[in-house]
């Protein structure tokens, strides 16, 4: 089993997947507040802004502070500060828990780097309130220091929720997402031998072993195109070309392109989560090429690449899999495309971008680039490897036939 997988079963596991103990998951509602509430919210995020911005500038100050020291500082802050003391201490400390974990993460997860400031126009309000902060009573949201919000129930809670994260949305929308216990729905029973290869693509957002289930581009943004330049043309005039609060008129444009923003990507999210849970539900092995898109926003491909959503779509397939207790593999996705996945031979030079057909030089082995590219990917999970090369390598050491797809 690789990490990946064995990263998965944790995760299950901690759920309690498949032993009547339930899984952990979140469920997301929207929050009605008025102004008054509204108002007490954005105060709230201001404190908790400013306890992170400290806590951050601590650390660049070679003071290494630990939520320990952080929660010793916290204390006898509010005790010298009134404006601390008029917000709730519960998400107060949350917010410094986060900081203390996001710290720890930045030093031990390949990629995290360390916290940052939070400037105040540039982030969203976003607030943690464990059960000694909030309560539900008659259908509504009550947080600490007297905060009452109605919700808008389009479900029911499968249990008593243990914390809850109020934030806002680009459009100025509140919601609220719990945190709860419901009962683990068990996968579909799959034949341990089923698997798949998927490598990830532009035209073809994902381009599996089995044509059934390709990801198609959809291209949710490239319809809504028109709209959206409308609208940034208009928030273009209505700039008024200096800092500080811009015009009504602005604000009502800049709202209209979130909204065309935010449609598409609901899309996008609606497609993944369809496609992932049928690759799910049909396959144990999931080899999934380890594509990391933020490069393609420097190259031509940057607006297609976007509508494509396909950091979206790899995580929504990596979590459903994980959940499902299936077997998720992450290739590195270095020469996977000019490997032949018949013989395992490496082209001399690399496929142009244009060339769509795969050729192989040495066993003359002919397919989609694409599709090759997967069933590459499948062979080096199916071997208990995450890198073309150690395949090659293992394939030099004990002959041909082990390698044989």
């Amino acid at each position: 089993m690789t990490a990946v997988a064995c990263v998965a079963s944790v995760y299950v596991g901690a759920c309690g997947y498949g032993c009547g103990m339930g899984e952990i998951v979140r469920y997301s509602y929207r929050l009605r507040p008025g102004a008054i509430a509204v108002r007490a919210l954005e105060s709230e995020w201001h404190r908790c802004r400013y306890l992170w911005n400290e806590a951050v500038r601590q650390h660049k100050t070679g003071r290494r502070p630990t939520f320990a020291k952080l929660g010793k500082l916290l204390t006898e802050a509010r005790g010298r500060s009134a404006w601390l003391r008029e917000g709730a201490q519960v998400p107060q400390q949350q917010a410094l828990r986060t900081y203390a974990k996001s710290l720890e993460h930045s030093f031990t997860v390949k990629g995290r780097g360390r916290p940052t400031f939070k400037a105040r126009r540039k982030t969203l309000p976003s607030l943690e309130y464990t059960s000694r902060g909030f309560s539900i009573r008659d259908g509504r949201l009550c947080l600490a220091k007297g905060v009452v919000i109605p919700v808008v129930w389009s479900r029911e809670l499968p249990s008593e929720p243990t914390s809850v994260r109020v934030h806002q949305d680009t459009l100025g929308h509140w919601y609220a997402s719990f945190v709860v216990r419901r009962e683990a729905v068990a996968a579909p029973k799959v034949d341990e031998t089923s698997g798949i290869g998927i490598d990830w693509g532009v035209s073809v957002t994902a381009t599996t072993t089995s044509p059934g289930f390709d990801l198609p581009y959809l291209g949710h943004r490239k319809r809504c195109s028109a709209e959206l330049g409308k609208a940034q043309r208009k928030m273009a005039r209505r700039h008024s070309g200096k800092r500080g609060p811009q015009s009504n008129g602005y604000q009502r444009a800049r709202r209209e392109a979130a909204k065309l923003h935010k449609k598409a990507a609901r899309q996008a999210r609606h497609d993944s989560r369809i496609w992932a849970k049928g690759v799910v539900d049909s396959h144990h092995l999931i080899a999934v090429e380890d594509f990391r898109p933020g490069f393609l926003a420097k190259s031509t491909f940057a607006g297609k690449a976007a509508d494509a959503s396909i950091g979206v779509s790899k995580r929504e397939l990596i979590a459903r899999g994980a959940r499902a207790g299936r077997k998720v593999v992450l290739v590195q996705p270095a020469h996977t495309t000019m490997t032949c996945s018949s013989c395992f031979a490496r082209a001399k030079q690399r496929l142009g971008l244009g060339e769509r057909t795969f050729l192989c030089q040495d066993c003359g082995y002919t397919d989609c680039r694409d599709r090759n590219a997967a069933r590459v990917i499948l062979a080096v999970a199916e071997r208990g490897h995450t890198r073309v090369d150690d395949v090659r390598h293992a394939h030099s050491f004990f002959g041909s036939d082990v390698c044989a797809v």
